[in-house]
């Protein structure tokens, strides 16, 4: 319909249909004219040539070619003919080359494409009028489309030796930015090896003699049983771990209407009182629990309470928390080294208008394997994987060295995080991790969580993106002053750019936010295999990490195959799209002996910390507080 290899049959075919209908030749039809290739594109060009009358005489001339002898009428509806179909086959063209043009555009949301478009092709070059149809056409369905047309110059013999130069150029490129990825890249054996080393600091924290020198502390949390659908009551909980705090009123009830009923309410901690003083930041609290109570009816009410507290603690027993060291931006003074619980009763006794009964400080991960204990009695795992990450899991008694008794099982608080501190995963390190190490808040402390963790992966894709640009592979080397800032490229930007579809739009959008609006659809594809590559290794680095877990619960029992449930709560596993399936994979591969089972956690810190606090009721006294 639009090739110059069909054009001059299309025109011989129409001829002969009027003719057949005594429109042409005065109904005359020669053998030369029905067949087939007697009629080539060079003669539609030459004919609809319109100087000094020389498309008609060319009409003539090739008519005759055919035997057939035309009258000026013959020989001008030829003519017609001709450009009908020409100018077809240049608005056929014009509509898909729009349709090209309208994508790019979209591709880069941009709200004016200025462009050039290079040509080549006998129609193109020959015919007098495609172009200029071709070109109108163009601008005519495209008006917020600036189209340039370039003639090529010898497009097969120069343009072949041009894309033979660029395939080198990008070839070497290629090599360049996988030599840099493939130090993010982990192979099977590395990750069998943290694992290892993994058992063996959970064995170091476990052991009286090696705890103080081991990174993964194995904190006793004094939580020793599961929900079993007897607890019942109403409980307060407090949630405590990031820059928001949650207060909640809790209603658990037993029996055929089993159920646990929230109401809750969410506060903001100010930067003033998360890095002032520890009686300022506790105050802060108290008067967050002093509005929500009234805000419920219950300003005098005095209500069992269980405190999700998601920061390293030491415990000696449920109701007490020994604050061991801050994370995740908080470092108010006076609180390290202290009981959380006597700094929070201090500030309701400061406060006068209410009392509570703290009955336990727990970790949100402890709160997210209770959640989901409540729903699958097979769950003995929490793991959260978001801002942070941190795991918990239910230990044998006999080989926690650090609590008295034998029997029974305890949940562990692994504090995981810290994990490589003392140089573990030195061999994994990578520079880009060394350079969000050193720029962080606690630079040489939580190395296995910056590796994996929300609050860092997006610092992590920065810094490679850096690296590329730096050594022009990205960016054709020009480096955005936002690219530069440290924090720019949230974490939230991994999940939605590989969330994104084969138009990139996404992409577009955040490399536009980071100042790079002249960023290519190349650019694109390599900044979401950059995200991609480092949120695989954080989810198998994870998923190594919890095999070795897991692998440990199975060689305690004696057992062949354990069959387990891990819950897991954290906006990175939630949200991103790939990271749990690449963290599942990475556990079954590492630990095939066990059975794992991941359930996601509604609301572990808040619904946890008060079936845990329901927990200890029923316990304490045959469940009267």
């Amino acid at each position: 319909m639009i090739s110059g290899m069909y054009m001059g049959e299309l025109v011989r075919l129409i001829l002969v249909k009027m003719a057949k209908e005594d429109l042409v030749f005065q109904g005359h039809i020669t053998p030369d004219l029905v067949t087939n290739g007697q009629l080539q594109t060079s003669f539609v060009s030459a004919i609809e040539n319109d100087k000094d009358k020389e498309g008609l005489v060319s009409a003539e001339k090739m008519l005759r070619g055919l035997g057939l002898d035309p009258s000026v009428e013959d020989c001008v509806a030829t003519r017609r003919v001709c450009q009908v179909v020409s100018t077809r086959a240049a608005h056929l063209c014009a509509a898909t080359l729009a349709a090209v043009l309208r994508q790019i555009r979209d591709n880069k949301a941009a709200e004016r494409l200025r462009t050039t478009i290079g040509v080549d092709g006998s129609v193109y070059k020959n015919h007098p009028q495609f172009a200029r149809r071709l070109h109108k056409m163009v601008r005519r369905l495209v008006p917020d489309c600036d189209v340039r047309f370039l003639r090529s110059e010898d497009g097969s013999g120069k343009g072949a030796a041009m894309v033979t130069a660029v395939a080198f150029r990008l070839a070497i490129q290629h090599a360049g930015r996988q030599r840099i990825l493939d130090a993010l890249r982990l192979s099977q054996e590395q990750l069998l090896d943290v694992k290892r080393r993994m058992g063996e600091e959970m064995n170091r924290g476990l052991a009286k003699e090696s705890h103080d020198q081991a990174t993964v502390k194995m904190l006793p949390t004094f939580v020793r049983s599961m929900p079993d659908g007897t607890e019942s009551g109403e409980f307060l909980a407090l949630d405590l771990g990031g820059t928001n705090f949650r207060v909640l009123l809790v209603r658990v009830r037993r029996g055929k209407r089993r159920s646990v009923e929230m109401h809750n309410k969410i506060y903001a901690i100010p930067q003033e009182a998360m890095q002032g003083t520890g009686e300022e930041l506790f105050d802060h609290i108290v008067h967050c629990i002093a509005d929500f109570l009234e805000y419920m009816g219950m300003k005098r009410a005095s209500l069992p309470l269980g405190f999700t507290f998601s920061f390293p603690c030491h415990q000696s027993k449920l109701d007490q928390g020994i604050l061991l060291k801050w994370t995740k931006g908080f470092k108010a003074t006076g609180c390290e080294g202290e009981d959380v619980v006597t700094l929070l009763k201090d500030a309701i006794y400061r406060r006068e208008e209410f009392d509570l009964d703290v009955v336990a400080v727990v970790n949100d991960t402890v709160g997210t394997m209770m959640t989901c204990g409540y729903e699958d009695p097979l769950c003995e795992v929490g793991l959260i994987v978001g801002t942070g990450t941190n795991v918990c899991y239910m230990e044998e008694m006999q080989n926690m060295e650090l609590v008295d008794g034998s029997e029974g099982k305890m949940c562990v608080n692994m504090e995981w995080g810290a994990f490589g501190d003392h140089g573990e995963l030195d061999d994994f390190s990578t520079d880009f991790d060394k350079a969000v190490d050193e720029h962080s808040a606690n630079p040489g402390k939580q190395t296995y969580e910056k590796m994996i963790s929300g609050m860092y992966l997006g610092e992590i894709v920065r810094n490679v993106l850096l690296e590329f640009t730096t050594k022009g592979l990205l960016f054709r080397g020009k480096l955005s002053e936002r690219l530069k800032t440290r924090g720019i490229f949230e974490t939230k930007f991994l999940s939605q750019i590989e969330s994104d579809r084969l138009a990139l739009r996404h992409v577009r959008s955040i490399l536009q936010h980071l100042g790079l609006t002249s960023s290519t659809c190349d650019d694109s594809i390599l900044v979401k295999e950059v995200c991609s590559v480092v949120a695989c290794r954080a989810a198998q680095l994870c998923g190594a990490g919890l095999a070795a877990v897991v692998d440990k619960i199975r060689q305690n029992r004696n057992l062949p195959e354990l069959k387990i449930t891990v819950g897991v709560d954290g906006t990175l596993y939630k949200l991103h799209p790939h990271f749990s399936n690449f963290m599942h994979e990475t556990v079954r591969d590492l630990a095939p002996q066990c059975k794992v089972t991941f359930i996601q956690s509604e609301d572990g810190s808040g619904k946890g910390a008060a079936l845990i606090t329901a927990v200890a009721c029923r316990i304490r006294d045959a469940g009267q507080c």
